[in-house]
């Protein structure tokens, strides 16, 4: 089984690392191609108006001057030599879930690993906000877990167009509630902006996430990982809503079609 790796928060992030002893559990046939830099929060966004510089680091191991999403494309149309038959995006410090699923680069490389007809995983660890400078993430909780819950996830007849999310809890490998099958939440939060001054006293911005509140209802991806609980989240490249369809169109004038 030839598996490409690819994440969100660079090269040499430690979740990258992480990842890839995950997937050495599973083939040896293992490919990176992972961008040059931190490219967290740029969702399925493409590189289209500057070139896409990829460097060798090592057999199998390439960073690329581009995001995610660029990332999965060169590796399945430019560097491996052939198609591979799993995409694993991550590990990303931090869980994404909810509504964090749209501007996540990690979701983003398994959408992309997807939409290039590969069976794709994304896979988070969560970890405490503290508050303090330096973060803890426990990664042992996804590098324990994950091969076995891949390995029976690779055994799922998922349809076109849907990939899984997999969230891993902050908590101890031993402490681990059990896997949930999970839809996504809602969180109910704002992003907010805070202005600063340079030191010429002019201003700049940056953008922070408000009060990350939410409904933690029972069978969503928040309420799992806030029990302890893997959760495994079934996502769809398909947006359109079915439900509205029919009423868009009695506005339209168009009649009811199926």
């Amino acid at each position: 089984m030839r598996i490409l790796l690819t994440n969100d928060d660079g090269i040499h992030a430690e979740g990258l690392a992480v990842l890839e002893r995950i997937a050495r559990t599973l083939s040896d046939d293992v490919w990176i191609v992972a961008p040059e830099t931190d490219q967290s929060g740029l969702a399925h966004s493409l590189t289209l108006s500057e070139p896409l510089r990829l460097r060798k680091i090592s057999d199998k191991h390439y960073a690329l001057r581009g995001t995610p999403t660029d990332c999965v494309i060169m590796g399945i149309r430019e560097v491996l030599p052939g198609k591979p038959d799993l995409v694993l995006s991550g590990v990303n410090s931090g869980a994404n879930m909810a509504d964090d699923v749209t501007y996540s680069g990690t979701i983003a490389g398994a959408i992309e690993g997807t939409l290039q007809g590969v069976r794709s995983f994304a896979i988070s660890q969560a970890y405490a906000h503290t508050g303090h400078a330096e973060r803890v993430v426990p990664w042992e909780v996804a590098e324990t877990h994950a091969p076995e819950l891949i390995r029976k996830l690779l055994n799922v007849d998922l349809p076109e167009g849907t990939f899984l999310n997999l969230n891993f809890p902050n908590c101890a490998p031993d402490d681990v509630q059990g896997v949930s099958v999970t839809g996504q939440g809602k969180l109910d939060f704002g992003m907010t902006v805070e202005q600063r001054q340079d030191g010429r006293g002019l201003p700049y911005y940056w953008l922070r996430f408000g009060e990350r509140l939410g409904n933690f209802a029972e069978g969503t991806d928040i309420h799992a990982v806030k029990n302890g609980q893997i959760s495994v989240t079934p996502l769809k490249l398909d947006l359109t809503d079915y439900t509205v369809k029919d009423r868009v169109a009695e506005a339209l004038g168009l009649g009811v079609k199926d």
